[in-house]
């Protein structure tokens, strides 16, 4: 919820219990609820709860402890108790948008669009309800298309208690400093906030032999960094040196701030921690994160000047301090809450958000700048976030793969999650087959050009070849073979946000017998080409630019219908026909030769046609007399196949000659 709106709600809740003379434990558990204590003040409130018989009160009471398991993040609690405080008749229509905002967050979707609703009866046109609603149509979305991170529970790590905000030492990834209330915690004292002990920083080892993480242990034995105090939510530079972590201080009546300090290590021995002045005092500053040159600290505040709720906050170093704190500004601060950045060294910055459009509570964002310097965010989507809280974010130095903190189902509290991005990859698999008789050819080669500059050749072993593929890359293959046409095929992995494998078949046409070219039609005793034969026409383009060094001749066939000189004329103008289509697309006449053959060539029937036609077998000459003793029906069919257009090659050696300008 706005900050600002749930200020006014607790002053409304004040003034009642005041004007109404609440008891002590009301008044003390008001006083708990106003300094942030809100563990605390849920005790207090039901105390106060059971004692008073006030209807009004109990039903105030029944409100404030809802909102207090809101703020620490017990939605299911938080849910009965704003349901507990409506049906008691409270009216403030705020309190249907926090119980549907409890129900999302619990993945009560049913539930939580039954609630905006009523709420919206109440408030129409209210843009927080608005786009909650489409936050779960996202939601849902973001569920049915996850992205391709990978994530699991640290379990060796992870313990009953909180624990989060991991950060890799030395950017590697065997060693992670993080915030812990684990039993091992030296602050015995209870958060009054949280109900959990007091958080120390605690450090954890991967073990290369054992293939798990060590049992982790307190970061510092001395208690120089450890204290009585809450110390947690670190970062480190570079070279694990020097770290800046939080402290949170309390005395028994008050929080005393949260604030940053710097240590630095030598030898295993970390120096006494000393105040960093980034914010006045009295102001918040918390949940560090270094630059990986160390030249800029962004860190969380929620001191003026911000855009409400907590923002993130940058400073830049200058002669050893960090100096001159900046807003970010929108798009990444909004008047929710923006908190525990990470800065990666490749310049992107995460950070959780309770504001920007997400799946509940928490939210992990990726903002990465534009090519004018705009932040640009973006939500991670599932399964990175979830409904629950997601934040505490860190990546392994130049690697897709970290840490995060998450409460979601199947956690026991903040546990740390483990994640990485499988690199994508990408495999093509050919086949390189004899058009004629469609037998794989061994040894073929295969030549592999890339738009990033790869240039290779292949040979086929059984007549297939296989390769990976870079990302973002166009690929041609062309295959060749002495004696036989060259084919290609191409793949393209620009853009692709999945592995994939690329599969296909090239087609080597022998050169030692003509080619038939499929679909040559004209009109009836005529040479004029008919608009599909140009599709087909246009393969064999293709196949001659491919095969710049051959000649080649089209043969044009008749049937045995009509005289002799007819059908020689009409094949040598039929002929002459493709020539001329083919010269109009750019090939060279040197490299066309037209010869009309009449019905002095009968197609002698191959394999392929064999298997199109029950009656014909594999070697039949399709001559007048073989036709002639075939029913009428039949004799159509193989009259039909005698009238073809084909070519052969004349050469494979053609260079085109060119003529020389004449004297002037």
């Amino acid at each position: 919820m706005n900050k600002y709106v749930r200020l006014i709600i607790f002053s409304i809740i004040t003034v009642v219990l005041a004007s109404c003379g609440a008891s002590k434990l009301g008044r003390d558990a008001l006083l708990s609820h106003q300094i942030g204590e809100y563990y605390k003040a849920i005790e207090k409130y039901h105390k106060a709860s059971r004692k008073e018989k006030d209807r009004t009160k109990r039903r105030e009471y029944a409100y404030a402890i809802a909102e207090c398991y809101h703020y620490i993040g017990d939605y299911e609690r938080a849910a009965l108790y704003y349901q507990n405080a409506i049906r008691r008749g409270y009216e403030d229509p705020e309190a249907l948008f926090n119980l549907a905002e409890m129900f999302r967050f619990t993945q009560k979707y049913e539930e939580a669009i039954e609630t905006y609703r009523a709420f919206l009866d109440s408030v129409p046109g209210d843009d927080r309800a608005r786009t909650s609603l489409e936050a779960i149509r996202q939601t849902q979305e973001w569920v049915a298309n996850p992205t391709r991170h990978i994530i699991n529970p640290i379990k060796e790590i992870n313990s009953r208690e909180s624990d989060y905000s991991p950060v890799f030492v030395g950017g590697r990834d065997n060693e992670i400093i993080f915030t812990s209330s684990r039993q091992a915690a030296t602050g015995k004292k209870k958060s009054m906030i949280t109900g959990q002990d007091y958080t120390d920083l605690f450090r954890a080892t991967f073990s290369v032999q054992r293939q798990k993480w060590e049992q982790p242990q307190l970061l510092d034995e001395n208690l120089i960094i450890n204290s009585g105090d809450e110390d947690g939510a670190a970062t480190l530079s570079s070279t694990g040196e020097q770290m800046i972590f939080t402290r949170s201080r309390y005395d028994k009546t008050k929080s005393l701030g949260t604030e940053l300090y710097t240590t630095s290590q030598s030898r295993g021995s970390w120096s006494e921690p000393i105040k960093l002045q980034v914010v006045g005092d009295s102001l918040v500053a918390a949940h560090p994160s270094l630059s990986i040159d160390g030249s800029v600290l962004y860190f969380v505040s929620d001191m003026p000047g911000g855009m409400g709720g907590k923002d993130i906050w940058k400073a830049e170093k200058s002669g050893g301090s960090f100096v001159n704190p900046e807003n970010l500004g929108a798009p990444i601060n909004t008047p929710g809450d923006e908190m525990f950045p990470f800065i990666r060294d490749n310049g992107e910055l995460y950070f959780s958000s309770n504001y920007h459009l997400g799946m509940g509570g928490l939210d992990i964002f990726r903002a990465v700048k534009d090519e004018e310097g705009n932040w640009v965010v973006e939500n991670m989507g599932y399964p990175m976030n979830s409904p629950s809280d997601d934040f505490g974010i860190a990546f392994v130095e130049g690697q897709n793969k970290g840490m995060f903190t998450s409460n979601r189902k199947g956690s026991r509290g903040d546990d740390l999650y483990d994640f990485m991005v499988p690199p994508k990859i990408f495999r093509v698999e050919g086949e390189v087959f004899n058009k004629e008789n469609r037998t794989r050819i061994d040894g073929a080669n295969v030549r592999i050009i890339g738009t990033d500059g790869t240039s290779l050749r292949l040979r086929t072993q059984n007549g297939k070849f296989q390769m990976t593929l870079k990302p973002e890359t166009e690929y041609i293959f062309a295959a060749f073979k002495d004696g036989f046409l060259r084919d290609k095929a191409s793949a393209n992995t620009i853009g692709l946000e999945e592995s994939k494998d690329f599969r296909f078949e090239l087609f080597l046409t022998p050169t030692d017998a003509p080619v038939n070219l499929e679909n040559i039609n004209y009109e009836f005793g005529s040479w004029e080409l008919l608009p599909e034969s140009k599709t087909s026409l246009d393969t064999l383009v293709a196949t001659l630019m491919l095969n710049p060094t051959i000649t080649i001749e089209i043969m044009s066939h008749t049937d045995h219908v009509g005289s002799d000189q007819f059908n020689f004329e009409l094949s040598q103008k039929r002929a002459q026909s493709v020539v001329d289509y083919l010269i109009e697309k750019g090939i060279s006449s040197q490299r066309l030769v037209a010869k009309g053959y009449g019905e002095t060539w009968p197609k002698t029937v191959t394999r392929s046609l064999a298997r199109q036609y029950d009656f014909l077998k594999r070697g039949d000459e399709l001559t007048e007399e073989f036709i002639l003793k075939l029913p009428e029906e039949q004799q159509e069919i193989a009259r039909a196949i005698n009238r073809r257009t084909e070519f052969r090659v004349l050469s494979t050696d053609f260079i085109e000659r060119f003529d020389a300008e004449p004297e002037r």
